[in-house]
């Protein structure tokens, strides 16, 4: 996670305008840690993500409520250098657990391009919580199945989103299934004073 925020937060230092970062899944991770009240940061939109407090890692939000069926549908780690592991969902069980919403053909292209994330990066504890000094808003499904909906309005609280978006039915891809949804949240945050 530190180095994917550090690659944000360069990216971002080098633009001349205010920015709204958003993140999606661990990405709300990574764009917590890369916020911080001295940048240009003027946002953060959270999109069936984590927005963990110092000291929290994705996994351990992950179980802090129950309702995630993730674990098992997990393939067979690959074993990276360093004793890493990156983890991918078994194709076959990606539809019903990542994206029941969408239709199949588009469930089947996502299952056979899904990037890996690595057991660290899900592991690493949050050490800045960038929405305690940045505004954020927050959009999820209640039917995810990857992060508990318990879980991401327990953050969104926390957080004191202004603005907290429940979609009935929406799985953990809302911005697949629900783009107009997630688009409007993400427009109002652009425009919010």
């Amino acid at each position: 996670m530190k180095g994917d925020s550090a690659y944000v937060r360069r990216i971002v230092s080098g633009l001349d305008t205010p920015v709204v970062l958003v993140g999606h899944s661990y990405g709300g991770a990574v764009i917590s840690e890369a916020a911080n009240k001295d940048s240009n940061i003027k946002a953060l939109v959270y999109v069936s993500a984590f927005s963990p407090d110092i000291g929290e890692s994705s996994l351990a939000l992950t179980g802090k409520f129950p309702g995630t069926t993730l674990p098992p549908r997990l393939d067979k780690p690959v074993e990276l250098e360093n004793g890493v592991k990156d983890l991918c969902l078994q194709q076959a069980k990606f539809h019903n657990q990542f994206a029941a919403d969408v239709p199949e053909k588009v469930a089947l292209a996502m299952a056979a391009s899904q990037r890996p994330v690595t057991d660290v990066a899900l592991g690493e504890a949050a050490t800045n919580a960038g929405w305690k000094d940045i505004p954020s808003w927050s959009i999820y499904g209640s039917a995810d199945k990857n992060i508990p909906p318990e879980a991401m309005k327990w953050m969104a609280d926390r957080a004191k989103a202004k603005e907290t978006v429940v979609v009935k039915g929406a799985s953990h891809v809302v911005m697949v299934s629900h783009p107009d949804r997630v688009a409007k949240v993400i427009e109002d945050t652009a425009t919010a004073k």
